[in-house]
């Protein structure tokens, strides 16, 4: 039975749910719009493109949630590497608590173990997994840029990981995902319009280069809270990078895990041929909120770098690359993807 003063505070706290949702509902029809990936259409909420239900979890994050120092926070755009990278964050938190022959990522879908913000915000508190009694440290993930982060995230010690994708790679990735989870009403979605609404920055949580930007300059400066890396580096060094992450969440390996199997069996478990595989990852599906479902098999496509020289036309290359030399100049990314 619970107690008449939590009873109490529960309520509370879903009115102010409710008073965020109206608030969402108010803003929405006044704002920009442009044609959506796999929705009609996307807003423009401080300077940032968003779905309509992306946005009301943006807003009750804003008002709700509260950052805890000891939080690890995993942030990227869509499709820069998040399964993985939850993955991957999980395995090295909780190397010390699981065997690997009977890790829950055998079992259990990334997206399940490391949770969005934005996503589990949606619910009211008093039903929402997102608490501050769960056990510390906690390992949450976002797609919200830099600028869009609840202020108790950017005035707490909690430390973010922020990764990166070649945008080449980033719109072709998307662009497949989305095609995926269009409503069968809708037709396909074109390249040439993806390419189109891409390059304009109308993408989810984009302009894209807008959203490395922000996290790259708060690396910048303050390196203790945010850490960059890009999926490429991790692609063609793992085990260099994991140690990197290891270090920076504070959960650093000793000389015996680096120097036996610990970290390469870190790297196999979360390796895509791994994943990929399991039955978890084949079937099920991502109940994100009550608009938006992704089968568990939608995260698992090539795991590759450089899939754009498939897709991508000589004009289409030469429009991007000069976009994202233009974007990330005066920037370390601007070496990378410029």
């Amino acid at each position: 039975m619970k107690e008449e003063g939590k009873d109490h505070e529960e309520t509370d706290q879903d009115f102010d749910h409710k008073s965020t949702c109206t608030e969402w509902e108010a803003i929405l029809p006044t704002l920009p719009k442009q044609r959506g990936w796999m929705t009609n259409h996307l807003v423009q909420y401080q300077g940032v493109w968003l779905s309509p239900s992306g946005l009301k979890g943006v807003m009750l994050a804003r008002d709700h949630f509260k950052s805890l120092p000891t939080d690890i926070l995993l942030s990227t755009s869509p499709k820069a590497g998040t399964t993985w990278f939850k993955a991957l964050l999980f395995t090295i938190m909780n190397r010390r608590n699981y065997q690997f022959s009977s890790h829950p990522l055998l079992t259990t879908n990334p997206h399940d173990l490391v949770l969005f913000i934005e996503a589990m915000m949606d619910q009211t508190p008093s039903s929402s997994p997102i608490k501050n009694s769960f056990s510390s440290p906690r390992l949450l993930s976002t797609h919200m840029t830099y600028s869009l982060l609840p202020n108790s995230v950017k005035t707490s010690c909690c430390r973010i990981v922020y990764v990166c994708r070649d945008p080449k790679d980033a719109l072709i990735s998307q662009w497949q995902y989305f095609n995926k989870l269009r409503p069968k009403e809708m037709p396909p979605f074109p390249l040439e319009d993806a390419f189109e609404l891409f390059c304009d920055g109308v993408s989810h949580f984009g302009p894209l280069w807008d959203h490395a930007l922000g996290y790259y300059r708060a690396s910048q400066e303050s390196p203790e809270k945010v850490l960059v890396l890009t999926y490429e580096a991790m692609k063609m060094d793992p085990t260099v990078n994991i140690k990197r992450l290891a270090d920076f969440i504070g959960h650093p390996l000793d000389p015996e895990e680096e120097s036996g199997e610990v970290l390469e069996r870190m790297v196999s478990l979360c390796s895509f041929e791994n994943m990929s595989s399991l039955e978890v990852n084949k079937s099920g599906v991502q109940q994100f909120t009550a608009q938006f479902k992704v089968p568990n098999s939608n995260f698992f496509r090539k795991g590759q770098t450089g899939d754009w020289r498939n897709h991508l036309t000589p004009t289409m290359l030469e429009s991007l690359n000069k976009i994202s030399k233009e974007r990330f100049s005066g920037s370390d990314l601007e070496f990378l993807y410029g």
